[in-house]
């Protein structure tokens, strides 16, 4: 598995993102990777990593700037809130980390360009949800165990990707009313959505080794059925058969 660190800038902001691909598998589809509210971490790029074993390009992208990011002892929705709390920031960061995938995979001569979807976890789940909602030509998001909530819904056919929601029904950080306005805002928006509430499955599911029930805690069945379905639902979403 090649990895590759990356920067880039949005304005001002210097970010250090994580490309990482199979080099056997140059020609995969992109992927570009939301990390959770940790950001570019060793464990998140050794997800990056396994998603590229599935035979994609991966980027991680970063939402915090190089040397920005939390320690990991924070309360995340208390270090998150600045940037969840301004949408047209959070758009911003997500689509020039989905634009710096492009950009990179091409000028390496790696990846299908034609084919480019994301994934995202926790806070990246919530990034990709936005990545969707500023119109990028992703043929498909992914939420899992994401923050569906948004201070600014999408605009009425504004969505081109397919979404996928994958969500633990007793997911305190996003819980019933947020999944209600989620599907409200979709259905407003005109959004193809669809969605997978795992029963009495909390936060952080698909993270090993996460044990703070209620909140969150890990969920195998939950994390292995979820990736079954959300790569079948980017191969559609590739094949334009949702």
């Amino acid at each position: 598995m090649k990895r590759e660190s990356v920067g880039y800038s949005i304005g001002t902001l210097t970010c250090r993102g994580e490309l990482v691909y199979d080099e056997r598998a140059r020609g995969g589809p992109l992927l570009l990777m939301a990390p959770n509210w940790r950001g570019v971490t060793r464990d998140n790029i050794a997800v990056g990593e396994m998603l590229a074993g599935k035979g994609y390009v991966v980027f991680v992208a970063d939402m915090f700037g190089e040397g920005k990011g939390p320690k990991g002892t924070e309360d995340p929705l208390q270090f998150l809130g600045p940037l969840m709390s301004d949408a047209t920031e959070t758009r911003r960061r997500i689509v020039a980390g989905f634009d710096t995938m492009k950009r990179e995979a091409g000028a390496r001569g790696i990846g299908d360009a034609t084919r480019c979807a994301a994934i995202g976890y926790c806070f990246g789940g919530h990034n990709v949800l936005d990545l969707a909602r500023a119109g990028a030509d992703a043929a498909a998001v992914v939420s899992v165990h994401g923050i569906l909530a948004t201070p600014m819904p999408a605009r009425k056919g504004a969505v081109k990707s397919a979404i996928l929601v994958l969500h633990g029904a007793a997911d305190p950080i996003s819980p019933r009313a947020h999944r209600d306005a989620f599907e409200d805002e979709m259905n407003a928006a005109g959004a193809r959505w669809t969605a997978l509430y795992f029963g009495n499955v909390a936060h952080g599911y698909t993270m090993p080794g996460v044990s703070n029930p209620p909140v969150a805690e890990y969920n195998e069945p939950a994390t292995r059925h979820g990736y079954t379905l959300a790569h079948a639902f980017i191969e559609d979403a590739f094949a334009g058969n949702l």
